[in-house]
């Protein structure tokens, strides 16, 4: 009895690939991150961070203009994640100041990681939600990009005023803490994606978009730090008015 051939798919377009290798070249700088944090080259851990921060905010875009979404995908970026903002920050600064700190630096460690993992798992069934109509300008707690771009603050300020004892390793095993509950808190915080500038103000958003990468290259820790603590004040900000909404009712 003749057998039929299998059925062949078509071929797909090499470029089709394109968002998936972003993603795997976001894992391999964040794994990265964590060698160089072990090997004690700290700036270049922190940079190789940041890198999969970007990376991770290009995969999802091209995929999109591309029109190559798939399920895989979307688990690779969500595993991607995981890796880049849980993992490698939290080693990260384990390996930069939390290494002699007994048990208490690890908790800490473990704390932040689980919390970036919750806070993704929450943020996969949001993103379904959103899917099937339901739109939101703000996300439930802090992302857990942010999440990583606030963890590494002390890091920032080490390398800003040169001093790798600048602040103690209990404030900063406490602060990692702080930070991983505020990515499974309630507080609403302010999504970029869906910011809006009117097309007479486009010019003074090039002119500032400008502004931050000359301040990036030229005075980077420096830039950084005020970054962050902008993005704090923003949270603080979003816990004060929902306080006062909570009264109000």
């Amino acid at each position: 009895m003749k057998q039929g051939s299998p059925q062949q798919r078509p071929d797909m377009p090499v470029v089709m690939l394109l968002p998936n290798i972003v993603t795997i070249a976001a894992i391999c700088a964040g794994m990265s991150a964590i060698r160089f944090g072990f090997e004690s080259q700290f700036q270049t851990a922190v940079v190789l961070i940041l890198v999969a921060c970007v990376l991770d905010g290009l995969d999802g875009k091209l995929a999109r203009l591309l029109k190559s979404e798939s399920q895989i995908g979307a688990e690779l970026d969500s595993l991607a994640d995981c890796v880049n903002f849980g993992v490698a920050p939290a080693l990260v600064v384990y390996a930069w100041a939390l290494q002699g700190t007994n048990s208490g630096g690890w908790i800490a460690v473990l704390i932040f990681g689980i919390s970036c993992v919750m806070r993704l798992a929450r943020f996969n069934i949001d993103s379904k939600s959103e899917l099937s109509g339901k739109q939101s300008n703000r996300f439930v707690g802090v992302p857990a990009p942010a999440g990583a771009f606030l963890v590494l603050l002390p890091m920032f300020l080490s390398f800003l005023f040169d001093d790798p004892e600048l602040i103690p390793r209990g404030v900063v095993a406490f602060y990692m803490v702080c930070v991983g509950l505020l990515m499974i808190s309630r507080i609403p915080t302010y999504s970029f994606k869906r910011a809006r500038v009117s097309r007479t103000n486009v010019k003074f958003l090039l002119l500032g978009f400008a502004f931050l990468a000359a301040a990036l290259l030229t005075r980077t820790w420096a830039t950084l730090v005020v970054l962050d603590l902008a993005y704090a004040a923003s949270v603080l900000w979003a816990w004060i008015s929902r306080s006062r909404l909570q009264n109000d009712s």
